[in-house]
C-alpha cells in the first residue's frame, strides 16, 4: 500500500516562515534579512530531475529527488493553497495530481483540481486513487496535523534549515496526544539538514 508523508522546510524551532505570513511574498521568508528559508533549492550547482529550474547541493538533490518521485498525488490545505497563489490552478508538484481539502466550498477550484471538503480522511483516499500505486504528499501545517491526529501518515521529513526564527507560522499544530518519531535517516548538506522520521504508531 502506498504511503502518505509530508516534507517541508523549517527552521530548527519548527517555523515555515516569519512572524508576518501574510501573503505570497513573505511566505518562507524570515524577519529582516534571514535567509529564506527555501535558499537551499536553488543554492547549488546540481538541477533536481524532478523540478525544473531548481538547483541544489549534491547532497540535498539525492535527497529530495528521491522524496519528490515517490509522490503519485498530493494533498494540499486551504491556507496554503490561498498563500501560493493557488498554484496557478494547477499543482504544486510537476507531476503529481492535487487535491485541494477545505472546511468550506472554494468556488475559484482549477479544473485540474480535486476539492474535498469531508475531512482529511476522504481527501486521503481521494489522494491515493489518483496516486496510481505511489505515494501521497502532504502540503501544510494544518493538513499534516489532522493528518498526523487521525493516523494517517507514515512519514515526516523535515528539510531543517540552520536558522531560528523566534516566531511566525509553526509548522506543526497543537495536537490531542503525543505523535511519536523516530529518525530513519539524516543528511547533511550545504544551509540545511534532512531529516527523515518514520511515525510510530
Amino acid at each position: 500500500m502506498s504511503k502518505v508523508f509530508s516534507a517541508h522546510a523549517v527552521s530548527v524551532d519548527g517555523y515555515l516562515s516569519g512572524r508576518t505570513p501574510d501573503g505570497e511574498k513573505e511566505f518562507g521568508r524570515g524577519l529582516g534579512d534571514a535567509p529564506m528559508l527555501f535558499d537551499w533549492y536553488f543554492d547549488g550547482d546540481t538541477p533536481s530531475q524532478v523540478f525544473d529550474g531548481f538547483k541544489l547541493s549534491k547532497q540535498s538533490v539525492a535527497f529530495f529527488d528521491t522524496a519528490a518521485a515517490r509522490v503519485g498525488a498530493i494533498v494540499v490545505g486551504h491556507t496554503t493553497y490561498e498563500h501560493s497563489s493557488r498554484f496557478g490552478g494547477g499543482s504544486p508538484h510537476p507531476d503529481a495530481p492535487m487535491v485541494l481539502v477545505s472546511h468550506e466550498p472554494v468556488p475559484e477550484v482549477g479544473e485540474a483540481q480535486a476539492l474535498v471538503t469531508t475531512g482529511i480522511g476522504d481527501a486521503i483516499a481521494t489522494a491515493r486513487e489518483l496516486a496510481g500505486g505511489k505515494d501521497v504528499g502532504l502540503m501544510g501545517g494544518g493538513v499534516v496535523t489532522s493528518a498526523l491526529e487521525a493516523g494517517l501518515v507514515d512519514e515526516v521529513i523535515l528539510h531543517q534549515v540552520p536558522i531560528l526564527l523566534g516566531g511566525g507560522r509553526s509548522y506543526f499544530q497543537e495536537v490531542a496526544e503525543h505523535v511519536r518519531l523516530r529518525l530513519i535517516e539524516a543528511v547533511p548538506a550545504p544551509g540545511v539538514t534532512h531529516l527523515r522520521y518514520e511515525v510510530i504508531r
